[in-house]
């Protein structure tokens, strides 16, 4: 399957939505895991503002990807983000879209600011 890198370094990047586990089946509520290491899949909802234009974007983060506290508006930096097409049937209706995908997603936010305001 094709794989588009996706420069994420011009960019404004914020969490919109926190992680939450990817649901491989809504019916039984199978949580989806990654076909190469078996970790557990998670997605996370980001804000994506660049060249003007701002965009929700759902990502496919693996659970050991993320790193600091990741709550609605914390700016955070992407790693390995690539956009994948993808294209399927159901019910005699095609779909299609760009499902992405990134190695980690680590919290900008100052750890210090905590310790500061005390």
């Amino acid at each position: 399957m094709r794989q588009i890198p996706v420069d994420t370094s011009g960019a404004t990047v914020m969490v919109a939505k926190p992680p939450q586990p990817k649901v491989k089946d809504r019916r039984t509520g199978e949580i989806a895991m990654d076909t190469e290491t078996g970790a557990k899949l998670m997605t996370v909802d980001v804000m994506f503002a660049a060249n003007d234009d701002v965009e929700i974007l759902s990502l496919t983060v693996p659970e050991s990807g993320f790193s600091g506290e990741l709550i609605m508006g914390t700016p955070v930096a992407l790693t390995g983000v690539i956009a994948r097409p993808w294209e399927n049937e159901f019910n005699g209706q095609k779909r299609h879209g760009i499902a992405f995908r990134a190695v980690a997603v680590t919290s900008l936010a100052h750890a210090g600011s905590a310790s500061e305001a005390a």
